[in-house]
This record gives structure tokens, C-alpha cells and sequence, in this order.
């Protein structure tokens, strides 16, 4: 008999068309039509709907389609509206923010205005997004957690482009809009302020990026492994605790030492997460405003090496040395 599995699956559940749970006066705002998806199916649930947006969602994507345009025309207009070399220079387009003789102040609309503009309505759409998610979930009656680990993502996306900026006294420090171009601003930034791998907050911030991943992984090879025994029913595993759990933790303590447990190990990778982009905020907020420079910051407290200055390395000569 073949297994059921939640991916490329051999098995697909296909289950009558379900409108969800009753929300009151809510529900009659729900559009959708009885649809499913085989293609969907292969990656989740096959019903497409019903969807609610409500003022919220509404407003968010409104907001997220004019920043969306705002930027893409900007990139579109800085290669003379050719459809041909928009698509191929995409990668590398970029809508700056206003240079450094701005200050905060706002600049015109050629010169740092549409950036300050599409930052506006990006973080509306998104602040909307966020709104829209708590409500939904305390809608349902479900915990805000989502909400909450939304709130940390939308913490480091603010500090780079808003608090940063405001704390430093210049829109100019702040992130371009583009793909390789926030890259390149990565990349400066670190070396203007002394490379940031020596930011502690980086480190604890990459420390739980990559704990991040290997707990979620971990967790669904876990579950993958014990569907058969029925490892996919968690909170059943939970509150009642079957042959699934028990292989699952035998594994971890033979494996890890310890286990965590069904409803433990979702605290873990939450936490894991959300301390991935909570401690990268404040690495980036410290940087400029409280340290300068990070590799004499880490000199000074023992976790870079000290290098000796150049004056004090005699150089020699290739020809003195018996090169040709």
C-alpha cells in the first residue's frame, strides 16, 4: 500500500468543497467559488477559497501595488522605457534613496522623492498586512503567534530602512530597492563599518538562522519518518501520546542526547526564527549610531586579532628576494 505523504505525493486528498467555521458577520463578506486544484493538490490542500480581505487586506494590497509600480517604473524609466534591457538589466536596477545632502528632509521626486514614496506605501501595505493577520487570528481563536514572529521581520525590515536612517539623520543610509543593489549595499555597509561578522548581534542573528534550519528539518524528517505510525496527527501525539512520539523521541536521545518533544520542538523553531531577524535588527541599529567600527570593537574585546600596522611589516624587495 502506498504511503501518504505531503509533497509529489502518490496520494491526494480530495475532500468536499468546506467554506470554513462560522465568523459571524463576517462570513457573508467570504468570496469564492466550490474550486479545487490538482496542481495545488500536489503541494497542499487542493480548495482554492474562500478568501476574505476585508478593509485591511484591501488597503495592503492597494498599498503594495503602488510601491510595486512605483519602483518597477522607476527601474523601467533609467534604461529609456526599453522593454528589452529592463528585463535583462532587472537583476541590477535599483531605485535609490536620496543622497547624503537630503538629510531627512524630503527631496525632489527625481533625486530621492520616489523612494521616499514607494518606502511609504511598502510599509503601509505590509503594516496593513500585519493588522489584517492579528485580527484574522483572533477571528478564529487562534494564538497570534504568526502575527507576533510577522512583527519580528517587519522590526529588521524598519530598522533598514526607517529607524536606522532616522537615528543617523539621513534617508541616504537607508536600503535601495533592486535585487543586486541591496546586496551591494550589504556589502559596503559592512566594510564601511569594519565588517560586520564581528557585530555579535550578526553572530547570534546567523547562529540562529542556520539553527533555524536545521531544526525545521530536523522536525520534518522527524514527521516524515513517523507518518506511517500516524506522526502527522501532532497535537493527537500530544495529548496522547502514541507509537509515533515514542519512536520520534527514542530517535532524538539516541541521536541528539535529548528530545523535544511534539509541541516543544514548534516553540524551539519559532523562537529559533524570530530571533534570527529580532537580534539582526539590532546589530544593524548599533551599527553607526553606538559602534563605528566592529573589527576595533572586536579588538578591544578579545574576539578579532590585532594586526600588526603596516609601517611596522618591512617590505621587501621581489628582485632582493631572488625573484625575476
Amino acid at each position: 500500500m502506498a504511503e501518504y505523504q505531503n509533497i509529489f505525493t502518490q496520494v491526494q486528498v480530495d475532500a468536499p468543497y468546506y467554506p470554513g467555521v462560522s465568523l459571524g458577520k463576517d462570513n457573508s463578506n467570504r468570496v469564492g467559488k466550490d474550486t479545487h486544484s490538482y496542481w495545488l493538490g500536489k503541494l497542499g490542500d487542493a480548495q482554492i477559497g474562500p478568501i476574505y480581505l476585508g478593509p485591511t487586506g484591501v488597503l495592503s494590497l492597494l498599498f503594495g501595488f503602488l510601491a510595486f509600480e512605483i519602483i518597477g517604473l522607476n527601474m523601467w524609466a533609467s534604461v529609456n522605457w526599453d522593454p528589452i534591457e529592463f528585463i535583462r538589466q532587472l537583476p541590477w536596477l535599483a531605485l535609490e534613496p536620496p543622497p547624503p545632502e537630503y538629510g531627512l528632509s524630503i527631496p525632489p521626486l527625481h533625486d530621492g522623492g520616489w523612494w521616499l514614496m514607494a518606502g511609504f506605501f511598502l510599509t503601509a501595505s505590509i503594516l496593513l498586512w500585519w493588522w489584517r493577520t492579528f485580527q484574522r487570528s483572533r477571528a478564529l481563536g487562534m494564538g497570534n503567534h504568526l502575527a507576533w514572529a510577522f512583527a519580528g521581520a517587519i522590526w529588521l525590515y524598519l530598522v533598514l530602512g526607517f529607524i536606522r536612517p532616522v537615528l543617523m539623520g539621513s534617508w541616504s543610509e537607508a536600503v535601495p530597492f533592486g535585487i543586486f543593489p541591496h546586496l551591494d549595499w550589504t556589502a559596503a555597509f559592512s566594510l564601511r563599518y569594519g565588517n560586520l561578522f564581528y557585530n555579535p548581534f550578526h553572530m547570534l542573528s546567523i547562529a540562529f538562522l542556520y539553527g533555524s534550519t536545521l531544526l525545521f528539518a530536523m522536525h520534518a524528517g522527524t514527521i516524515l519518518a513517523t507518518s506511517r505510525f500516524g506522526g502527522d496527527r501532532e497535537i493527537d501525539q500530544i495529548t496522547d501520546r502514541g507509537t509515533a512520539s515514542e519512536r520520534a523521541a527514542l530517535f532524538w536521545r539516541w541521536t541528539m542526547g535529548f528530545n523535544a518533544s511534539m509541541e516543544s520542538i514548534h516553540r524551539w523553531a519559532w523562537w529559533f526564527a524570530v530571533l534570527t531577524v529580532v537580534t539582526g535588527g539590532i546589530g544593524i541599529l548599533l551599527t553607526g549610531t553606538v559602534v563605528d567600527n566592529w573589527y576595533l570593537w572586536g579588538v578591544k574585546h578579545g574576539i578579532a586579532p590585532a594586526y600588526p600596522p603596516l609601517e611596522a611589516t618591512p617590505v621587501v624587495s621581489p628582485l632582493a628576494a631572488g625573484g625575476q
